[in-house]
């Protein structure tokens, strides 16, 4: 019997297995990241190198070099997981592994370990979703969450607002050109902040006045859909102008201003569908639910709608195994195992269209 067929029979008969324990890598981008997560819900160990050190001297994410890295940092951070959750490769039932969106060269480094380990251990391979780990990062933070809610995904890449059912997503809306995280980036850059931006851009408007500088709301066709682009553009235009008038900008006050404007428009569209929609449950994800204003705004304005709003903990915003596992066991429950020839997507869809 070939290997996709002996793993579609295996993975029906670990479906009831108590415990189930799955090994998962991440590789999608900078960090190298490898975890054991149980039963989908319990997080056995959750190793992460980072990267960023090595791409500072270039302000951004080098693919080469990120690719190089994960090479070499793999087996170290996978072995140091396995240690983490005093159990050996034959102890795991099976392995995801993040194919994608993300770098294609980063993600074929994880994708080609992954499969190794799988193969070797002839044990089911699970091709995750990178959104579909962000979303299920929050099953492991709140052990009761289950489908239906809504979600608002914000990360570098992605900003998405997706209905979240017991058998799939719906797309309600997304960004129409650039997503919120990108959008902190560059408007970093132009304040002149390190890489990465956005996190330095956080901690910087903590000590502004939002209402300093008027920024216009974007105001997007679709009634969900986001949208930074022109946003961004006023931004970039806002802070040449005080220099060419030779006004002296508090850099506090312009990242205060910029992160207001960008979560107003993410919790007035977010909560704008929560309303039409009747969801009375609400969670956020991705890289961006990290920052402050965000999660305060949200938090507030669901208190006042009664709506149960739930967030990862910061260090499941990022780029993490843990929720790759997590989001590899709902895989596995509804026996999407990946075949043998299954390839990086750099481009992966999670909604259809």
């Amino acid at each position: 019997m070939k290997y996709f067929e002996r793993m579609k029979l295996q993975a029906a008969q670990l479906v009831k297995k108590e415990p189930l324990r799955i090994l998962a890598i991440e590789s999608s981008c900078d960090e190298t990241a490898a975890a054991v997560v149980e039963n989908g819900r319990i997080i056995r160990s959750n190793q992460v190198y980072s990267q960023i050190a090595m791409h500072i001297p270039y302000g951004g994410v080098v693919p080469e070099i990120a690719s190089r890295s994960h090479i070499e940092k793999l087996d170290a951070v996978t072995t140091r997981a396995l240690e983490e959750a005093d159990l050996s490769l034959q102890d795991v039932d099976a392995v995801a592994v993040t194919q994608g969106p993300g770098l294609v060269g980063a993600l074929l480094t994880g994708l080609s370990y992954a499969k190794g380990l799988a193969f070797g251990l002839d044990k089911p391979l699970l091709a995750v979703n990178h959104i579909d780990g962000h979303i299920c990062a929050n099953y492991l933070a709140h052990q009761d969450l289950k489908p239906p809610f809504l979600c608002l995904v914000v990360s570098g890449g992605h900003s998405h607002l997706a209905e979240v059912g017991e058998h799939g997503f719906t797309l309600l809306g997304c960004t129409q050109d650039d997503a919120a995280g990108e959008a902190f980036d560059k408007a970093a850059r132009v304040l002149g902040l390190p890489y990465p931006g956005g996190p330095h851009l956080d901690d910087l408007a903590e000590q502004g006045n939002p209402q300093s500088h008027l920024l216009p709301l974007p105001h997007p066709p679709g009634q969900y859909d986001f949208s930074f682009s022109g946003l961004k553009t006023a931004f970039i235009n806002l802070v040449h102008n005080l220099g060419q008038k030779g006004e002296a900008a508090n850099p506090a006050d312009l990242a205060a201003s910029f992160r207001h404007t960008v979560v107003t428009h993410l919790c007035e569209r977010t909560m704008q569908a929560c309303r039409d929609k009747g969801w009375r449950a609400l969670a956020l994800a991705g890289g961006v639910s990290a920052n402050r204003l965000l999660r305060r705004e949200l938090a507030a304005r669901c208190e006042k709608e009664d709506i149960r709003l739930v967030m990862p903990p910061l260090f499941l915003c990022g780029d993490n195994a843990a929720m790759i596992g997590a989001a590899g066991y709902g895989m596995l429950k509804r026996l999407e195992v990946a075949a043998p020839d299954v390839n990086a997507e750099p481009g992966l869809r999670l909604f259809g269209g």
